[in-house]
């Protein structure tokens, strides 16, 4: 489907840095609000989520609903049912009764909608961004890329507003990084590991180091790939047990618009400190991969004996080095035992997790504008707007970049379509999509006016004549 695109030299109304899910879902609900002009520009070839984790099996850990725009707008052309129906799936998916779908089709369906939605340009990579004050407008600065991701040509746009979706990246621990750098030794990390696992497969023992999701979705992986009794893995993880994921339907309501809300409008330093209580919304194991690994466990005991497989929660990693050119040395430390060891093993996964990209580099012409918090970070509103100097008439939007600022809900797919509506709100001045006034049975916070004690009137005197 094409659109009728405005000349490349007309300013835009929006220009879009990055195209992972949530920049998707702002294109989406943005596309048919006439007389709004968008662009948006992603590094990469194509549409791609997270490849190196497209496990066989695995699903999301959100249902389908949480799409690129059904809680926004579920009659939008570009939602998931209909992808179905665009497919001629909707009978089989509905006798299916999957509510959480596996990561590859809904991969499938975001590509379905990058391939589509008109103004998205792939193979663009952004490099610098800057205000110009004559014109009050932001300059984009972007190299288009050839096939082979090497630079063909130089270009600008122009445009009022900015949107930054360049998401997270991997993250690799410091004392882990010299080894996952040189390629003698397979050291990957997780979002790598399709890509890497055959060459996993083949390794003595392997090691996964890290007890999240993909943590989890990994060894069960591997653990079903290799022989019983002969397994030969360890699992190590710094948390102090390999927990589940809070999923209550009262623990779910952290990743509401009201919570958001709720974090939003706590002070700075009460913000930070509840962040990280709070991992286990986020960072835990969901309980039908628990029980999956537990199941394949058991069942390698049904003959006797137990799989040679080590899990340990409660070890860190205090350095590492390579054994002979073709083995990791990990020097590990259990700090409540107070005990340390040394694990030599022929292969390591790194499923440590994901980082918010920098973005200091890309702003960097943007930097004598912005307002920073006390830890230096940028100060962002309630309308997911970066806090610029006045003399900025444009707003610069960001989507996962402020979880320091509006809480875990941050990265969810599940507040991707509220968020995009919030920007598109605040961008038009017009409200194009009404969102509830509140989301969630949890009251977060006291009501300022409730929590006021009452007042006595002058000159009452209590009934019961205790004062």
């Amino acid at each position: 489907m094409t659109d009728q695109q405005p000349p490349e030299d007309q300013p835009r109304d929006l220009v879009g840095v990055g195209i992972g899910p949530f920049n998707l879902s702002l294109a989406a609900l943005a596309h048919p609000l006439a007389g709004l002009s968008t662009t948006f520009y992603e590094q990469r070839p194509a549409f791609h989520w997270h490849p190196g984790l497209l496990i066989e099996d695995a699903t999301l850990q959100v249902p389908f609903l949480a799409d690129l725009v059904t809680l926004a707008e579920p009659a939008s052309p570009w939602s998931f049912l209909s992808y179905l129906k665009e497919r001629e799936r909707l009978f089989p998916f509905y006798f299916a009764e999957h509510f959480h779908i596996r990561r590859t089709e809904y991969d499938a369906y975001c590509r379905w909608v990058s391939e589509n939605l008109p103004g998205l340009h792939f193979g663009h990579q952004v490099d610098a961004i800057r205000w110009n004050a004559e014109r009050a407008l932001f300059e984009v600065d972007f190299t288009k890329l050839d096939a082979e991701g090497e630079a063909e040509a130089l270009g600008r746009t122009h445009t009022r507003n900015l949107a930054l979706g360049v998401g997270t990246e991997p993250y690799v621990p410091e004392t882990l990084k010299p080894l996952a750098e040189a390629p003698s030794v397979p050291v990957v990390h997780s979002s790598d590991y399709l890509a890497s696992r055959e060459r996993l497969l083949t390794a003595g023992h392997i090691t996964v180091i890290g007890a999240g999701q993909s943590g989890a979705e990994i060894f069960l992986d591997l653990l079903r790939a290799r022989p019983a009794g002969h397994e030969k893995i360890t699992w190590i993880a710094r948390t102090e047990a390999f927990a589940p994921m809070e999923y209550s339907k009262l623990g779910l309501e952290h990743f509401t618009p009201d919570y958001t809300r709720y974090f939003h409008q706590l002070p700075e330093a009460a913000r930070d400190s509840l962040a990280p209580q709070q991992w286990q919304l986020h960072k835990g194991i969901d309980a039908d991969t628990i029980s999956a690994i537990h199941s394949e466990l058991y069942r390698r005991t049904q003959h006797g004996g137990w799989p040679d497989a080590v899990l340990t929660p409660g070890v860190t990693v205090r350095t590492a080095g390579r054994v002979a050119t073709t083995k990791v040395e990990l020097h590990l430390e259990h700090a409540r035992q107070g005990t340390r060891s040394r694990l030599t093993t022929d292969a390591v996964v790194l499923a440590t997790g994901y980082r918010e990209r920098p973005l200091d580099g890309m702003l960097a012409g943007l930097d004598p504008y912005m307002r920073r918090d006390a830890s230096e970070r940028p100060r962002i509103d309630d309308q997911y707007r970066l806090l610029l100097d006045p003399a900025v008439t444009g707003s610069v939007y960001v989507q996962n970049a402020e979880r320091h600022t509006h809480g875990v809900g941050a990265p969810d797919l599940g507040l991707a379509a509220w968020r995009s509506a919030t920007i598109l709100n605040s961008l038009t001045g017009k409200n194009p999509y009404p969102l509830p006034r509140r989301t969630a049975f949890t009251s977060f916070g006291l009501d300022r006016e409730r929590a006021l004690p009452p007042q006595r009137r002058p000159g009452l005197v209590p009934l019961s004549g205790h004062s």
